[in-house]
This record gives C-alpha cells, sequence and structure tokens, in this order.
C-alpha cells in the first residue's frame, strides 16, 4: 500500500486546458463517500491523502473532507490550479480546516503562454494571487506542478526560478512530462514536446533547484535524459523502494493501484546499465519515438544508493 492516497472528487474545473488529462464531466463525490475512502486508505496503513480533480477546490465539501482527514491523522493535501485560492477568504478557510500542504499547478511565468495553455486570460494574475495568500498565512508549505508541453518547454528554468524568488514557501518541485494519450492533449499534437525540446531547460532548472536547496521530481521522462538526475525520476524512486499508488476515480477505473512503473522502451535499452532502474519512454508510437531513446553506461548503484538514503 501507497503511504499516500489520491481521492478524485469532482471532475469539473474553472480552467479549459488544452494538454488536460480529466476533462469536465458531471461526475461528484459524496461528502459521505469521500470519508469512506479516506477511512479505506487508514485502514491499508496511508498516512495521508491528495485531494484532486478537475479542480478540487470547486467541490464544496473540501473543507469538511480536510478537516475529516485531519481529525482521523490522514495529512490532507490538494492539487489545484489555484484560481479559487486567489481569495483570501476561500484561502484561510481552507487553511482554517487542516489544509497546511498544497500542490499549485503552473505552466508559465510568462502571461501569454499561461493563458493560452490554460485557456484563462487571468490564470497567472489568480495563481500570483494565491500564493501571495499562501505566503501570508505563514503556516502552508507548496508543491510547484509543472506539466511540461511544447509551449512552455523553451523557458522552465525561467518560471522555476520566478517561483523560488518570490515564494520561498516553495520547496518542492515536480515536472511532468504530456501525457500525449490523453484526452484534451490527443486532440492537440502540436503541444506535444519532443525530449530535445526541453531537455537543455530541465537540467538548468534542476541544477538551479539543487543550487538553492529545493527539492524535485521528474515523471515520463526516461533516464538517459536525466543524466546526474536520474536519483529524481518518480518512476526509479518506485521501482527502486517497491511502492505502489493508489487514486480513486470518478469514472469506469473506480479504484485503481499501480505497482508497476515500466512503459515502452527500445531494443537497445537492453544494452542500457539503468535498464531495469528506468520506465522508459510513457506513450511511444503516435506522439513519441523511441529513436529518442539511447543506452547509458554508468553504474546504476550509486543512484540506487542515492534513492534508498534520502530521507
Amino acid at each position: 500500500m501507497a503511504k499516500l492516497g489520491y481521492i478524485q472528487v469532482t471532475r469539473q474545473c474553472n480552467q479549459k486546458c488544452i494538454i488536460c488529462s480529466n476533462p469536465p464531466t458531471e461526475q461528484l463525490l459524496s461528502l459521505l463517500a469521500a470519508k469512506r475512502k479516506v477511512d479505506e486508505i487508514k485502514n491499508e496503513g496511508g498516512e495521508g491523502i491528495i485531494i484532486t480533480g478537475g479542480e478540487p477546490t470547486l467541490y464544496k465539501y473540501l473543507p469538511e473532507l480536510i478537516a475529516y482527514a485531519y481529525k482521523e491523522g490522514i495529512f490532507p493535501r490538494i492539487i489545484t490550479n489555484g484560481q479559487k485560492l486567489a481569495s483570501w477568504r476561500y484561502a484561510k478557510a481552507l487553511n482554517a480546516a487542516g489544509l497546511r500542504h498544497l500542490h499549485v499547478s503552473i505552466y508559465s511565468c510568462r502571461d501569454d503562454v499561461q493563458a493560452a495553455i490554460s485557456q484563462n486570460a487571468d490564470s497567472l494574475k489568480n495563481i500570483t494571487k494565491a500564493l501571495d495568500n499562501l505566503k501570508r498565512l505563514g503556516d502552508m508549505t507548496v508543491n510547484m506542478n509543472i506539466a511540461i508541453s511544447k509551449l512552455n518547454a523553451g523557458h522552465l528554468s525561467e518560471t522555476v526560478s520566478w517561483v523560488v524568488e518570490k515564494y520561498p514557501m516553495v520547496q518542492h518541485f515536480v515536472f511532468n512530462n504530456l501525457d500525449p494519450h490523453m484526452n484534451r492533449a490527443s486532440e492537440n499534437p502540436e503541444v506535444v514536446p519532443r525530449m530535445h525540446d526541453f531537455e537543455l531547460e530541465l537540467h538548468k532548472s534542476l541544477n538551479f533547484l539543487e543550487k538553492n536547496g529545493k527539492t524535485f521530481r521528474v515523471e515520463r521522462v526516461p533516464l538517459c535524459y536525466l543524466a546526474g538526475f536520474e536519483f529524481a525520476s518518480t518512476e526509479t524512486r518506485k521501482i527502486v523502494k517497491k511502492e505502489a499508488r493508489t487514486v480513486y476515480f470518478l469514472d469506469t477505473k473506480e479504484k485503481l493501484t499501480q505497482s508497476t512503473w515500466e512503459s515502452e522502451k527500445a531494443p537497445w535499452c537492453n544494452a542500457c546499465e539503468l535498464n531495469d532502474i528506468c520506465a522508459g519512454l510513457f506513450g511511444w508510437g503516435r506522439f513519441y519515438s523511441i529513436e529518442e531513446l539511447s543506452p547509458v553506461f554508468i553504474d546504476k548503484n550509486e543512484i540506487i544508493k542515492k534513492i534508498k538514503d534520502e530521507k
């Protein structure tokens, strides 16, 4: 059982992101059903929940669910686009319910790029207000989630440095390479990046974060594109630590526990020294090409040791 369980409480959203992996539906979780999922996660040994959507701040029972999880000793977090948290009153209400940590999704510190991806002209302005509110609260820590697409691949480090310099309470960054098979991204193939589109900017970002004492993870990027930062691969860490992840969906998948992390690989990956700790290239074929992969010849044991020794 993973230490964290994900609960999808709504599929509604207040943005129309062109790379969205969970476009809106009318599905909604009742408060009773949400509490039961918290209980199930607790009974299976979980220590925390990540409340997600859609956009979880549109879930009218969110303060009550946060308070319930907090009371039960299950540490609550949310993944949010930050739009409603631009309201000081709402941010303070979630904090009063027991929210102390959250993940804020951002695409770019450039207003035009953030607006183009989110289809919301006020998106960056609201995220800025939200982060200002969270800083003002004083007892909130924040993770920044950055989904990588063709539109922001060339200035990832600019966005990262903007966040670090303005918001010291942001301690952790998660970079998600785009899942091209999911819904809106598959309808907008021009937004799907190639590995070389973001390789340099991703390395610049990770170097900057490391020098500034921040932590980070990278998802859906094969290890041949993470030279020196292989330990930051989410999939590699789960492979090494033999971790699972449980997600409660609001669709036909319902409850899904994932314990295997390998994706597609090229034949020449068999020669790679990191093959058995690398997930490969997620979703090659229609959007990505295995020609982008190459074998790496370094000692995997140093990477494994670094992952296992981290607290």
